[in-house]
C-alpha cells in the first residue's frame, strides 16, 4: 500500500518552533533537526503500522538524534501527523488540544 503523509497546522507550528530553538543554540542545528524529522516522515510513509498506539488512537514515532516524537493517526491510506513534540512535554495534554 502507498501511504500519503500529511502534516496538520499545529504540527507545522511545532516544527517551526523547534527548528528555530535549535538554530538559536547553534547555527545549522535547526536544519539538522529538520533532516531528522524528514527521515522520521519517510519511515512513516514506508510503514506507519509499525508504530504502536500511544494515546487516544494516536501512534508515535521517535526521531533519531533529537528527543522529539511525531504523533499521528492512520486514516485509510493517509498518515496524518497532528503534533511534533519534545519528549519532555505533556503529550496527552497537548494531544487533547
Amino acid at each position: 500500500m502507498k501511504w500519503r503523509v500529511s502534516i496538520r497546522p499545529k504540527a507545522k507550528a511545532d516544527l517551526v518552533r523547534a527548528r528555530d530553538w535549535y538554530e538559536t543554540q547553534c547555527a545549522g542545528l535547526g536544519d539538522e533537526f529538520l533532516v531528522a524529522v524528514a527521515e522520521c516522515l519517510l519511515r512513516l510513509e514506508a510503514n506507519p503500522e509499525h508504530f504502536s498506539f500511544y494515546h487516544l488512537g494516536f501512534r508515535r514515532a521517535l526521531t533519531r538524534r533529537f528527543p522529539y516524537k511525531l504523533f499521528f493517526r492512520i486514516e485509510g491510506d493517509a498518515v496524518i501527523v497532528f503534533r511534533i513534540l519534545h519528549g519532555a512535554q505533556d503529550h496527552p495534554h497537548k494531544l487533547d488540544e
